[in-house]
């Protein structure tokens, strides 16, 4: 049977929610365990959001398809893997996931709800760093999926985020629902509003570069490879996305 709209909305919500947990609420936790030590910080946030990333794809990828990321889901749509309507209908579920998950961060750790950021991140450096995380974290996934490897996509996202939290000097947002989510905690993941726009902006543009250079990489890519993103989400038995 098709998985429900609904269901996917659901599953992308919570998903969405628990990744901003996962990376405001260890950037939390990292300024607490290892105050004033910035590299050490960075690691147990790192670390933290790449393990929780493998294991949150894990579980809900198997309904949404686990994208937790407005531009995932867009090109997918773009490379036919996910209805246009599916992934507009994606976009609120995962930024109001994110927000949620921003404010039971900030919460479980007994700091007020909501705390807008300060932290400005609006320097050409950090631009550049998003389009070139945005542009990875897209052709990982959908490398994956056209290689029929998208089993290890849960891993292999996790470890490339990991990773460009030190490669790159944005610490890899790469995803505008997380953007808008780290907003409203100011912590050690923050970003201030200010910023936002310019951040949301690199990151389609990192998106648009990667769909063109996986129809260069990958000119042959199937709607049903497409579906595999970020793990399969067909109707069993058909190759059809739902």
């Amino acid at each position: 049977m098709t998985v429900a709209l609904w269901r996917r909305l659901v599953a992308e919500l919570l998903g969405s929610g628990f990744l901003a947990a996962v990376v405001i609420g260890s950037g939390i936790a990292a300024q607490r365990l290892s105050p004033g030590q910035t590299g050490l910080e960075l690691l147990e946030n790192a670390a933290a959001t790449a393990a929780g990333l493998f294991a949150i794809i894990l579980m809900f990828g198997p309904v949404s398809g686990g994208h937790f990321n407005p531009l995932v889901s867009f090109a997918d749509a773009a490379l036919g893997g996910l209805r246009w309507r599916d992934a507009a209908a994606y976009l609120p579920a995962q930024v109001a996931g994110c927000a949620g998950g921003a404010v039971i961060a900030n919460l479980m750790f007994a700091r007020a709800a909501v705390s807008v950021s300060a932290k400005d991140r609006s320097s050409p450096g950090h631009f550049l760093s998003e389009v070139v995380a945005t542009l990875g974290l897209i052709l990982v996934i959908f490398a994956l999926a056209r290689s029929g490897r998208s089993r290890a996509a849960p891993a292999a996202v996790g470890a490339y985020i990991g990773a460009a939290y030190f490669f790159t000097s944005s610490t890899s947002f790469a995803n505008p629902a997380i953007t808008v989510g780290r907003m409203f905690s100011a912590t050690f993941a923050g970003i201030a509003p200010a910023s936002v726009p310019g951040f949301i902006a690199a990151q389609i543009t990192g998106a648009g570069l990667a769909v063109v250079l996986i129809l260069v990489l990958y000119p042959g890519i199937t709607a049903a490879q497409a579906a595999d993103a970020v793990l399969p989400h067909q109707l069993p038995g058909t190759g059809v996305p739902p």
